[in-house]
């Protein structure tokens, strides 16, 4: 039996844990046998010392073999593909991206999580979708994903339960943003899914959790550097967040912006992101193909109405009515007017996150419940020339007053110069 408090002194000090070491104590953490005072402090210890790559992987893989894993390749006789997204403002693209890749012909088998914060949830953005179903029996998952090509479920308890515990762990105790954590926290559930080949979505900027260019690399390189180890194909793309995605934040907003984008009339820089990623799925499936030829059979599934069919069966057959119609409105919607004439210089993603939150399209704790109808749709966005008295955004409430507060959160949003700023893609880097 390992003595805890001489691990954590190791590491307190700068030491190396063992593979061994690290499995015995997240396993033993997990079965209720290791204490949380003694797993906080080695939280602490690691937060400020660090793991070396063999040690994050090991970390992992003891994550990973808490609990049940899936082999979704095998089942089905074919590679199958993921996307993961570290969450932002407006970040609906696992919505196109699913139905995109499915309508060329790869199967794609995502697992996804609720919102936080100012951060949207995929399954909140589905559980808008009247009827949509997003618990499974695995049967059912491997089935819909053989007959349908797409399955976009929630995670089941049994899948990497050390994760969930070590997450409130470290959510409690301030040491939620180290990056061997983050990775290992991630690429756990990204694995134990089951997935042959992964494309992350690395947010950078405002809107993210990871603010600049230089940590989002961090947070890549490693969580590739994990798939390697895992003998998996992981591509991650760095994308920009310093601005809401697209136009649409909050959920049946959202899903409204996504089946728009599938049938060729999405915002560029939306269109752009699902591209790159569904070409990049496309490069790592068996088709054999280059991301040069991913990206024309995306844009072919797109132009030909493809995709916009393959998400109408998807959404079916997880027993939602896929008609935009039947999605949710809000009651109330305010517009918010440019005071002056000038360019849009800043579109801060943070405050347009927060102003969801407070009309109800997000939780401030995992219990809150959701209003899936409310959000803002942000008609100009960075680089945008406006008149005084042009409409920046519209805010979609549930009454008047909620809906006054959150317009003058959406306009402190804004910054409004002279000069276009200097612009750059949706696209920042890749890391594979």
């Amino acid at each position: 039996m390992i003595r805890v408090p001489e691990l954590i002194e190791r590491k307190r000090n700068g030491g190396e844990l063992s593979d061994e070491e690290i499995s015995e104590l997240i396993l033993g953490f997990t079965r209720g046998e290791i204490p949380d005072y003694q797993l906080a402090a080695w939280c602490m210890a690691v937060y400020f010392r660090g793991l070396n790559g063999r040690e994050t992987h090991a970390l992992t893989d003891a994550m990973i073999r808490s609990g049940e894993t899936l082999a979704l390749g095998s089942a089905l006789g074919r590679r199958v593909v993921d996307k993961h997204s570290t969450g932002g403002v407006g970040d609906k693209t696992s919505l196109a991206v699913g139905p995109i890749v499915a309508a060329c012909g790869v199967p794609l088998a995502k697992m996804s999580g609720r919102g936080l914060g100012h951060t949207g949830g995929t399954l909140d953005k589905l559980e808008s979708i009247p009827g949509y179903r997003v618990e499974l029996t695995l049967d059912e998952l491997v089935e819909q994903v053989r007959e349908v090509g797409l399955a976009i479920v929630g995670q089941t308890g049994d899948l990497v339960p050390a994760d969930k515990k070590l997450y409130a762990l470290r959510d409690v105790t301030a040491t939620v943003d180290i990056v061997p954590l983050i990775a290992s926290s991630i690429m756990s559930k990204k694995l134990a899914a089951g997935a042959d080949a992964i494309v992350l979505d690395v947010k950078v900027g405002d809107g993210a959790f990871m603010k600049t260019l230089e940590d989002a690399r961090i947070l890549a390189e490693q969580m590739v550097d994990l798939g390697r180890r895992a003998g998996r194909d992981v591509v991650c793309l760095l994308s920009d967040m310093d601005q809401p995605l697209g136009h649409a934040v909050g959920h049946a907003l959202e899903v409204r912006e996504a089946l728009e984008t599938l049938a060729g009339r999405g915002p560029t820089d939306f269109t752009e992101l699902v591209l790159h990623a569904s070409a990049r799925l496309l490069a790592l499936s068996d088709l054999g193909v280059d991301v040069e030829e991913g990206r024309r059979r995306a844009e072919a599934a797109i132009a030909e109405g493809a995709a916009t069919a393959a998400y109408e069966r998807w959404i079916r057959a997880q027993g939602g009515d896929p008609d935009p119609d039947v999605l949710p409105t809000a009651p109330v919607v305010r517009p918010v007017v440019a005071e002056r004439e000038g360019i849009v210089a800043r579109l801060h993603a943070l405050p347009i996150g927060i102003a969801t939150l407070g009309l109800g399209g997000g939780r401030r704790t995992k219990d809150d419940a959701i209003d899936h109808a409310v959000g803002v749709v942000c008609h100009a966005k960075r680089g945008s020339a406006v008149a005084a008295g042009d409409v920046l955004a519209e805010v979609h409430a549930r009454d008047d007053e909620s809906a006054a507060r959150a317009a003058e959160t959406v306009r402190s949003a804004y910054v409004l110069g002279d000069e276009a700023p200097r612009g750059h893609g949706i696209l920042l880097d890749v890391i594979e």
